[in-house]
């Protein structure tokens, strides 16, 4: 039945399926990416070289942004985006404690204190009611509050309008955490072109990634980006031996370009197919998991499908129950920031905990989710699935 298979011990096929595939995208535009780096190879310009202005330019249409600043990676995108507004010691940044280490750890590389804030329970972003207490929070243990850093979670945006309600009483700046949800809507404007200053990572598994590491950071401010376009580059002024402040080497490889512009061609087409299997998964998995909600006037690109196990289910025996039928399952992320070794030394917003984090934490599952996979594989997935659930909640 399945052209790449194994054989369970009882003789049975279980189909071979990638959690993310990025080789059957590859043998798509193999052609073009391999005539991209030639033409690189070629000209030898491997730093700085035409193709990253070229996507540079590109980016920018995309988003409909005045100004997109390719970087080395996600991270140093957020990094440079603190640097750009002079963030600090005493200063106070708050970032939601469900997400990847990177959004906290740049606040406290820069030196100033990360203020962990809880999300919702339903669409896993930033919470506002537990932002505000956040912000109160810092005043009263002495910092200056600056900066809001709400992540996109697993595709979709955050609730940006009620965000900026808050930036604004408050006088805070706004750093939209976008590497999950790049190509995403908010309100009919483009993950890109939302906050002060946006940030993505072209990391492989992300829903635009290149061959290795990557990042942009995109701004409508003139002033922003040309600090960023010098502070990505070791602090740069008239040329790079010309040091006008202190910086990174943050560049984006010419290499990496040239891949991510072919990419970019593509990217509407993978970001439909992506939409279209979130929405099988939504309409035929069981309502036993609770599965997510994409908030009205947005979209998600769908980086990852996650759903909340009931508590009566055991998550590790569904995963191996998963991988015994084939069925690749991960889990994003097994522990909340403010519980993490290095950083439950810093604030949190809610006294006793950030419950919704823990719980997430706790009860959270990924299923495979990229735009190749099979309508075959997609109905194998729900079918298994939800005859596993059906035995395990008792």
């Amino acid at each position: 039945m399945w052209s790449k298979h194994n054989l369970s011990e009882n003789g049975v096929e279980i189909p071979i399926i990638n959690f993310i595939d990025l080789q059957e995208q590859q043998k798509k535009i193999r052609l073009q990416i391999d005539e991209a780096i030639k033409k690189v190879l070629d000209h030898g310009t491997y730093i700085m070289g035409p193709e990253v202005a070229e996507l540079e330019k590109d980016l920018s249409s995309f988003c409909g942004v005045k100004h997109s600043i390719t970087c080395s990676d996600g991270t140093d995108a957020l990094a440079l985006g603190l640097m750009a507004f002079g963030v600090g010691p005493g200063d106070a940044v708050f970032v939601p404690s469900f997400t990847f280490a990177s959004t906290a750890e740049v606040v406290a590389l820069v030196g100033a204190t990360p203020i962990f804030i809880d999300v919702l329970p339903e669409t896993y972003n930033i919470n506002v009611e537990s932002l505000n207490k956040g912000i109160e929070l810092s005043k009263s243990l002495g910092l200056r509050p600056v900066c809001i850093i709400p992540v996109d979670l697993f595709g979709q945006p955050a609730d940006y309008d009620s965000i900026a309600v808050i930036a604004k009483e408050h006088n805070l700046w706004v750093m939209a955490d976008g590497a999950q949800a790049f190509g995403a809507y908010y309100k009919n404007r483009r993950v890109g072109n939302i906050g002060d200053i946006t940030t993505t990572s072209f990391f492989p598994a992300k829903p635009l990634g290149c061959y290795g590491d990557g990042g942009a950071v995109f701004t409508n401010n003139d002033e922003l980006a040309t600090k960023l376009r010098s502070l990505k580059i070791h602090g740069k002024g008239s040329d790079k031996y010309d040091n006008v402040m202190i910086g990174i080497n943050g560049r984006l490889d010419t290499i990496q370009a040239a891949i991510l512009i072919e990419k970019l061609k593509i990217f509407e087409n993978e970001i439909a197919a992506r939409q279209k299997i979130a929405k099988y998964y939504n309409d035929n998995i069981t309502d036993i998991l609770k599965k997510p909600q994409v908030i009205e006037g947005a979209t998600s690109v769908w980086a990852q499908y996650t759903m909340v196990l009931p508590e009566n289910i055991d998550r590790s025996e569904l995963m191996l129950k998963c991988k015994e039928v084939g069925i690749p399952t991960s889990v994003y992320y097994i522990k909340p920031l403010h519980l993490q070794k290095a950083y439950n030394r810093y604030p949190i917003a809610e006294k006793g905990g950030l419950k919704v984090c823990e719980h997430l934490a706790e009860n959270v599952l990924s299923i495979p989710m990229h735009p190749y996979l099979s309508e075959a594989h997609q109905q194998y997935i729900v079918d298994r699935l939800n005859e596993i659930i059906l035995t395990l909640n008792k």
